[in-house]
C-alpha cells in the first residue's frame, strides 16, 4: 500500500502549529493548495485589536531538523528569488523544530533586497534569537505590519534607498536622490536642524560620509549671503575634491542644503530650533569625529581577542546571553539569520582566538561581523581629539570582569558606529 512520505507529514505538521499560534492571537490565515504552492504556504492577514488590517504577508513554512544550518536554520531560496524579493506581498520564512518544538522566522524578502540582485543567497539564514511563540509574536506582528508599512506613500521612497544603500532612515529625515550622466547615484541624508549632511555615493561603496555646505564649497563658489568661505578647514568633513564630485554633483548637494535649510527654519513665528546632536552618549555636538573603518576594525579585533584570550568561554556565554535577550532590534535579528546559517562563518567564530587571528587579513569580514554581533552591544565613536581607546567605547553583551556597568541615557539618542560596511 502507498505511504504517505514522513517530509510531507513533518511539513503539514509545521504549517499547523504556525496556523494555530497565529489564529489563537486573532489573525486571519489562508492557507495555499499543495496544487498551487509556488514558494508560499500561507498568506497571513493581520488583525489589530479584533480590526482587520490592510497589512498581509505570505509565509513559506519549513518543518524538521534537516534545515539546520551552522548556528542557525536555512531555506532554500531555489527559483523563488525574484518573487520572493520583487513581489507585491513580502515573504517571510518560517521553520518549526520538532525537537525544540519552536517556529523560527524570517524576513525573506528583507534577506534578499539586502543582498541585492547582484549576488543572491542561496539561502535565507534564519537566527535561533527568531523564535516565534505566545511570548513574541507581538514583536513579530509589529515587526512585520512595520515592514508592509514601508511601502506605502514617502516611506515607499525611503525604503528603496535604504534598502539601496544599507542606510535606515527615519521619517522625519530629509532625504534626497540624485542620479548623475553615468547612473551612478547620491544620497543627501541630514536630520532637521543639523548643519552637517551625510553623504552615500554608490561610487564610494555607499560608505557614509559627512559633508557641510561650507566644506562641500570651500573651492568653489562664495556661498550666497555668507560672503565665501573663510577660516580654517575642518579636517572631520569632507571636500568635494575627497568626493571627487563633478560640478553638477556640487551644485545638487548645494541646493539640497539651502532647500533642507528653508524647510528647517519654517514659519518665522513657529521657527524650529537646532536638534541635539545622535553621536556617542557624552557627546557635546562640539565635535563629530571621523576614523577611517578598517582604524575601528582593527581597533574593535584586537580588543576582542585580548577579552577571549583573558576570558575562556566567553563567546558562548555571550552567545547564550544574546538568546536570552527577548528584545533584540529586528535588523540585528535580520543580519544574524544568513550569518549564522553559514558553517563556514560559524567555525571561525567558535574558532576565534590570538592564535588563529592576527590582523583582519585572517579572518572574513562576515565572521567578524558575526563574532561582533555576538560579543557587543554598541560601539560608540566621539570626537577625534581623544585618543582611540577613549574615542571608540565597547559596550560589551557581557561587561568586562570589575567593569561599571553603563548605559546610555535616553535623554540623547545615540547612534552607534555601523561596522557592517
Amino acid at each position: 500500500m502507498p505511504k504517505i512520505p514522513k517530509g510531507r507529514r513533518v511539513g503539514q505538521t509545521a504549517v499547523n502549529v504556525l496556523r494555530a499560534l497565529l489564529e489563537e492571537h486573532d489573525h486571519i490565515v489562508q492557507e495555499i493548495s499543495g496544487q498551487n504552492d509556488f514558494g508560499e504556504d500561507l498568506y497571513v492577514t493581520f488583525t489589530d485589536n479584533g480590526d482587520v488590517t490592510s497589512d498581509t504577508i505570505k509565509v513559506q513554512v519549513k518543518g524538521g531538523g534537516s534545515w539546520r544550518r551552522g548556528n542557525g536554520y536555512a531555506v532554500p531560496v531555489d527559483q523563488h528569488g525574484d518573487t520572493w524579493a520583487n513581489g507585491n506581498i513580502p515573504v517571510y520564512c518560517v521553520v518549526y523544530d520538532p525537537d525544540a518544538k519552536r517556529l523560527y522566522w524570517a524576513n525573506a524578502t528583507q534577506q534578499l533586497r539586502r543582498f541585492g540582485p547582484l549576488n543572491p543567497p542561496r539561502f535565507i539564514g534564519i537566527s535561533p534569537n527568531a523564535v516565534l511563540d505566545d511570548t513574541t509574536i507581538e514583536f513579530f506582528v509589529d515587526q512585520a505590519r512595520r515592514y508592509v508599512g514601508r511601502y506605502r506613500g514617502r516611506q515607499a521612497f525611503l525604503t528603496h534607498l535604504g534598502e539601496m544603500s544599507g542606510a535606515e532612515f527615519d521619517p522625519a529625515d530629509h532625504v534626497l536622490h540624485f542620479v548623475n550622466g553615468e547612473d551612478e547615484d547620491l544620497i543627501f541624508w541630514k536630520r532637521p536642524g543639523d548643519a552637517v549632511a551625510t553623504l552615500l555615493l554608490s561610487t564610494q561603496d555607499w560608505e557614509p560620509v559627512l559633508v557641510s555646505l561650507e566644506s562641500l564649497m570651500r573651492s568653489e563658489i562664495p556661498i550666497p549671503g555668507e560672503g565665501g568661505s573663510s577660516g580654517p578647514a575642518d579636517p572631520d568633513l569632507w571636500t568635494a575634491e575627497d568626493l571627487e564630485l563633478s560640478r553638477a554633483e556640487i551644485m545638487w548637494v548645494a541646493s539640497c542644503f539651502f532647500s533642507t535649510r528653508q524647510a528647517d527654519e519654517g514659519p518665522e513665528d513657529d521657527p524650529v530650533g537646532p536638534v541635539e546632536c545622535g553621536g556617542c552618549p557624552s557627546c557635546t555636538g562640539e565635535e563629530h569625529g571621523r576614523i577611517e573603518a578598517d582604524v575601528i576594525h582593527d581597533y574593535v579585533l584586537a580588543r576582542i581577542l585580548d577579552r577571549i584570550e583573558a576570558e575562556p568561554g566567553l563567546m558562548q556565554r555571550s552567545i547564550l546571553a544574546m538568546r536570552e535577550d527577548g528584545k533584540l532590534e529586528p535588523e540585528v535579528v535580520a543580519e544574524l539569520g544568513p550569518l549564522e546559517a553559514e558553517p563556514r562563518i560559524v567555525r571561525q567564530v567558535n574558532k576565534l582566538s590570538r592564535a588563529t587571528v592576527a590582523t583582519l587579513d585572517d579572518i572574513e569580514p562576515e565572521a567578524l561581523r558575526l563574532a561582533i554581533l555576538y560579543l557587543i552591544h554598541r560601539i560608540y565613536v566621539s570626537g577625534p581629539s581623544l585618543p582611540l581607546d577613549k574615542q571608540v567605547r565597547i559596550v560589551w553583551r557581557i561587561p568586562e570582569p570589575g567593569a561599571k556597568v553603563s548605559r546610555p541615557t535616553e535623554a540623547i539618542p545615540a547612534q552607534p558606529y555601523d561596522l557592517q560596511k
